[in-house]
């Protein structure tokens, strides 16, 4: 078995993981995790209570040396939700940090408290191997039960490294972030990333921008966030100069788990002098492509496939979309070793949701430029609009409707319409509440950016947007009442 952690073979006194004011060295992580790994050995399954402590970050390392297979838990997940979860991958035992209080639904499992603190040393288990599983992370659930996706050995090294060959990644770098552990963006490329590395990394247990401005001034060197953080932070940027300042220092800054609005892309380049790097994936494929650090960062833009990663779009036939031209819109499909192995308990999913030759049908949409650059344009299921003969993407529509200057937060979807198939309806959060932008001033302005058959027909006006743990907008939770 590949060690997912070299740096905890001969572990050194660096930092390793920081949260507030608790530390571990790589030597006390070592020994905190062995100690953990030998009581989890031949445990089966094992669940993890995810909270932004240092106790789940221990938690699930002492999981993968050992070589069980973890299951983050959602802390703000309800009853129903949890009570599915459990039931379906069945975990042995449950991990948390001493004193946490859990529900009903997860207390009735054995409890075993991280101690960060602890010391012990084990070998990697020989019967353990890159195709076995490493985590099981549920979806969101949008169209039913969440379902398990099985995360393999193989998928977190492979997409781990593209992203350090990429970003230029290495064990210098210290990354700063307050992103949910019970997720793969905060969790295994924020938690497990820079330990693959022998980096370091300093989570803010809750996202703030004081926090962001201490860190990358105390030496941290990358950023991670969604776009409700990075939107948060182009905000502050003119009443709060220190952050430009601190942001200005990064070497890299990366948004990811929805796409960054390019208003926001472009106030913090002015502010900062630095870009902003987008990276595309999902809970079942990790990660797929990114801006490289090399590269050139469009605002806007995914970037280019990951090394290893093979990336087509297709038509609604299946038939693959052979001349990209940055206009044609076709769902995403990719193929490659970091790829989940499928869904727990589910093979009728888990066949669904690949080819007959192996490729992933994400249900993304997008369109790809001539040198590779790839753009998402929305989800096949909520933001392709088929209107009057088109096939339009809701992102990009997003997109024009925030560089309105009256518009603060935009969601697009599509509502049938005799006459069109479908019509373009939009949901805008007005900048100022008492003059919000008329329909038509927006339907105008949509039009002189994009194209006349993609102004919204319908404008709603909304005090907030839904959304979910991460920033993303639900749009199934929109509705006219």
């Amino acid at each position: 078995m590949t060690s997912l952690f070299p740096a905890l073979d001969s572990p050194s006194e660096r930092i390793a993981l920081r949260f507030g004011d608790r530390s571990l060295t790589y030597a006390e992580l070592a020994a905190a995790t062995g100690a953990l790994a030998e009581r989890l050995a031949g445990s089966g399954r094992i669940a993890v209570w995810a909270t932004p402590a240092l106790e789940t970050a221990v938690a699930v390392v002492a999981a993968l040396r050992a070589g069980v297979a973890a299951v983050p838990l959602n802390p703000k997940s309800g009853e129903k939700e949890l009570g599915h979860i459990l039931s379906d991958s069945a975990p042995t035992v449950v991990l948390a940090a001493p004193g946490d209080e859990l529900p009903s639904s997860v207390s009735a499992l054995e409890r075993v408290d991280v101690d960060v603190s602890g010391t012990g040393s084990i070998a990697p288990a020989p019967s353990v191997g890159d195709e076995d599983p490493a985590l099981i992370v549920y979806t969101s659930g949008t169209t039913g039960p969440p379902k398990g996706a099985v995360l393999p050995r193989r998928a977190i090294s492979t997409t781990l490294d593209a992203l350090a060959d990429a970003w230029q990644w290495t064990g210098d770098d210290v990354l700063v972030h307050g992103l949910p552990l019970f997720h793969v963006h905060g969790l295994v490329l924020g938690i497990l990333g820079p330990l693959r590395r022998g980096g370091s990394v300093r989570h803010l247990g809750r996202f703030g921008t004081e926090g962001v401005t201490r860190e990358l001034n105390d030496g941290a060197t990358m950023l991670f966030g969604v776009p409700t953080m990075y939107h948060r932070i182009a905000q502050a940027l003119s009443e709060e100069p220190e952050l430009a300042k601190a942001l200005g220092r990064a070497r890299l800054l990366v948004s990811g788990s929805a796409a960054l609005p390019v208003h926001d892309h472009e106030r913090i380049t002015a502010a900062t002098g630095r870009r902003v790097v987008e990276r595309y994936g999902m809970t079942e494929t990790l990660m797929n492509t990114s801006v490289r650090a090399d590269g050139e960062a469009r605002a806007g833009t995914v970037g280019v496939p990951l090394p290893g990663v093979e990336l087509r779009l297709v038509e609604e036939d299946g038939s693959a979309i052979t001349s990209y031209d940055g206009e044609t819109v076709g769902e995403i499909q990719v193929r490659g070793p970091n790829l989940f192995t499928g869904y727990l308990n589910r093979p009728d999913a888990t066949k669904d949701a690949f080819t007959a030759d192996g490729w992933f049908r994400t249900g993304d949409m997008a369109v790809r430029d001539r040198d590779g650059y790839v753009r998402i344009v929305g989800r096949k299921a909520t933001d392709l609009i088929k209107s009057g003969g088109y096939k339009i993407g809701a992102g990009e529509i997003e997109n024009a409707l925030l560089e309105h200057p009256g518009v603060r937060e935009a969601a697009v979807t599509g509502e049938p319409d005799a006459d069109l198939g479908e019509r373009i309806v939009a949901w805008v959060v007005p900048t100022d509440p008492q003059t919000p932008p008329s329909a038509e001033e927006l339907a105008d302005h949509v039009a002189s950016r994009l194209a006349p058959h993609k102004r919204p027909r319908v404008v709603h006006y909304l005090s907030v947007l839904p959304r979910n743990d991460m920033g993303k907008i639900m749009k199934r939770a929109l509705n006219r009442d």
